[in-house]
């Protein structure tokens, strides 16, 4: 057997074990660990492969930012953030026609620039936002929708722990792939923002009116938010500090590791003021990272096993080699590429399928040519991958934000869940097409600031 039969037989069994229910990191580790046996020979050499893998993943320094983000996620969620973004939101757009629901997008935008996580986000501003839409009168089906939609932004909004992720599988600069996100994040909330109008006025009973709210209580509810506000350009505007135009020799203000220390301990401080993160709830959100944090570990430490074993049959390389030497068209090879990303997004988390393609697909698109840099290339189908891994979250039957959203309101029907985030799938597809011809919209802001 070959190594790329070898290789082609491991992944679908792996594919297989992961189908059948058998945890990801479990299912990675023991192909990878078999496949080694097998290349290797003998199992000594495959234990002493796991030896010296298991220092160098674990020993890396950029890791160290996933349990930090996750740390300021966990205190955003416990400390009233989201029910005060939510109700400055609603406050401003409330009494326009579908205002509210425009609302819980911005919400969401808001919280996932502190979160970092799709599905926390999802979860938490269903249950701050959706008992609100529901008492004034919205549809069921959009309610559901929107926030099954809102909050795939968890993701995309930095600090975004798949970011991280990506740029060190890449070995790219975890702040441009940063500053990359925010042009798609923005249009992505003003593309749901959009939906939201259009839906509306096609079907006005599902999105009645509101009175508008005075000019004084809309400023205060604004002033309460301000600490959202100081933490995400603290954290964003000190990682990203080191520019081009800045004198020589003047640093960023910290390094994103340092950033996310920041952003937690400013968060916690703001849940300990209000009164969110007394007693119990700061031990449950430090327990909480530590178990987030030990599943993603386990996840990264069974795709790098994986991935070495991959490196040993030299697969990927050749399959590289095979794909561009069939003369297909560049565009078209990403495109079967995001189709993938698409199907794999509804039935598996983000952050193990970022794991399990990458090796194989970011070879293939290095040698391919979009009239970009190497540079440029890696950002742009990281931030495209990013993004059509999302719209797997939201797409029926099986997106698992939608899931999410229905366990927050289980008197909803789920068909009605799937009819209001069908028009938000369009407008994620609208966006995709554009990043997609149009480069410059992701790239647009790092060549600025670099």
């Amino acid at each position: 057997m070959t190594g790329t039969e070898l290789a082609m037989t491991a992944f679908g069994l792996m594919m297989l074990a992961i189908f059948l229910r058998v945890p990801i990191a479990a299912a990675m580790f023991g192909t990878g660990f078999i496949g080694t046996w097998i290349v290797l020979g003998q199992p000594t050499a495959a234990l002493s492969q796991m030896k010296t893998l298991t220092y160098d993943t674990f020993s890396s320094y950029s890791l160290s930012i996933v349990p930090l983000f996750l740390l300021m996620g966990q205190f955003a969620t416990k400390s009233g953030m989201s029910a005060a973004l939510f109700q400055a939101a609603s406050d401003w757009l409330g009494h326009r026609r579908g205002g509210v629901a425009m609302a819980a997008v911005g919400a969401c935008a808001g919280f996932g620039a502190v979160c970092g996580s799709s599905l926390a986000t999802a979860s938490t501003m269903g249950q701050v936002a959706l008992p609100e839409m529901r008492k004034r009168g919205y549809s069921d089906a959009l309610s559901t929708g929107v926030l099954a939609a809102g909050g795939t932004l968890g993701i995309l909004i930095p600090p975004s722990i798949i970011l991280v992720i990506y740029a060190i599988l890449t070995e790219q600069n975890i702040v441009k792939m940063f500053i990359a996100a925010l042009v798609p994040g923005i249009l992505a909330a003003l593309g749901y923002m959009l939906t939201v109008a259009i839906y509306a006025r096609v079907n006005p009973d599902a999105a009645p009116m509101m009175v508008r709210v005075p000019v004084r209580a809309r400023l205060r509810s604004l002033w309460k938010i301000w600490p959202v506000v100081l933490i995400f350009g603290l954290v964003m505007g000190g990682i990203a500090a080191d520019w081009n135009w800045t004198k020589p020799g003047v640093q960023a203000l910290f390094t994103p590791t340092e950033g996310a220390a920041v952003g937690a301990i400013f968060t916690g401080l703001y849940g300990v003021v209000t009164g969110g993160l007394r007693g119990r709830a700061f031990l449950d959100a430090v327990l909480e990272t530590a178990q987030a944090s030990a599943m993603i570990f386990l996840i990264v430490f069974g795709a790098q096993v994986f991935n070495s074993f991959l490196a040993f049959t030299q697969a990927p390389q050749m399959l590289a080699e095979w794909v561009t030497g069939q003369g297909f068209a560049p565009m078209a090879i990403l495109l079967a590429m995001l189709v993938c990303y698409l199907v794999f997004g509804c039935i598996m988390d983000s952050l193990s399928m970022i794991l399990l393609t990458i090796p194989i697909f970011f070879p293939i698109i290095e040698l391919l040519d979009f009239g970009l840099t190497t540079e440029q290339t890696a950002i742009w189908f990281g931030i495209l991958a990013l993004i059509v891994v999302e719209i797997g979250l939201i797409t029926p039957p099986v997106g698992m934000n939608l899931f999410i959203i229905n366990q927050v309101s289980r008197d909803v029907q789920i068909t009605q869940t799937y009819r209001g985030v069908l028009p938000f799938v369009l407008s994620d597809v609208v966006r995709v097409g554009l990043l997609l011809v149009f480069p410059g919209i992701t790239l647009w802001l790092v060549g600025v600031a670099f």
